[in-house]
């Protein structure tokens, strides 16, 4: 199978790097200090959404800001702790695309998204964060933004996602989607090509733009 692409938009936790370490560490702390009950915690689904979004979902509408900035700041302190690191492929895959034809599309924040990317030396042209929008994925706004900001019709984007939510905002921007099986199996995730990382991917630049192909 071979996906023909004018640029590539990944997602970041769980696709281009795993941080669910320090994500699991961080938000215990941030439940406990709020007083959230583990039953109602574990109800949440924290992956591949706004960190506001989840603190809507648990906490009164006039404390939300404030639990917000918390767990960006939580989550930022811990970022040397060793809770971020590359995921299989990452690297050559974004080293063989040239820098103007592929951005990252997270739902951290930029602050939190830019210190868990040097953190591992992934340095974007393109990154487009919580900040960036006012609708968080599921919602097609994020990858939309990233294609303008790449100058390219949102058909000929490929998204790279390992959650739902994700893939469901890069379908509804009418891109084709492909899905990483890092944090969720396979049957959880629909999409035109389900893989295990990048690992098992290979990116050839071309004429027409950029070629993805199954390794192998």
């Amino acid at each position: 199978m071979k996906i023909h692409a004018q640029a590539l938009l990944f997602d970041n936790d769980g696709t281009l790097v795993s941080s669910l370490a320090s994500v699991d560490r961080c938000w215990t702390r941030w439940a406990a200090e709020y007083g959230i009950r583990a039953e109602e915690f574990a109800r949440i689904e924290l992956h591949g959404r706004p960190a506001a979004e989840i603190a809507a979902d648990l906490l009164p509408a006039d404390v939300v800001p404030e639990a917000v900035a918390r767990i960006e700041d939580l989550e930022v302190a811990d970022v040397p702790n060793g809770g971020v690191h590359l995921l299989p492929g990452t690297r050559a895959f974004l080293d063989s695309l040239p820098a103007d034809r592929w951005a990252v599309v997270t739902s951290a924040t930029r602050r939190l998204a830019e210190a868990r990317l040097d953190a591992v030396g992934i340095l974007p042209k393109t990154l487009v964060a919580a900040d960036d929008i006012t609708r968080g994925k599921p919602d097609p706004e994020p990858y939309l933004l990233a294609a303008r900001s790449l100058g390219v019709d949102p058909a000929h984007c490929v998204v790279f996602e390992d959650a739902p939510a994700g893939l469901t905002a890069g379908r509804a921007a009418g891109m084709t989607t492909v899905a990483l099986t890092t944090t969720h199996q396979a049957h959880e995730l629909h999409a035109d090509l389900v893989v295990q990382d990048l690992s098992a991917l290979s990116a050839l630049v071309t004429e027409r733009g950029v070629e993805v192909s199954l390794r192998g």
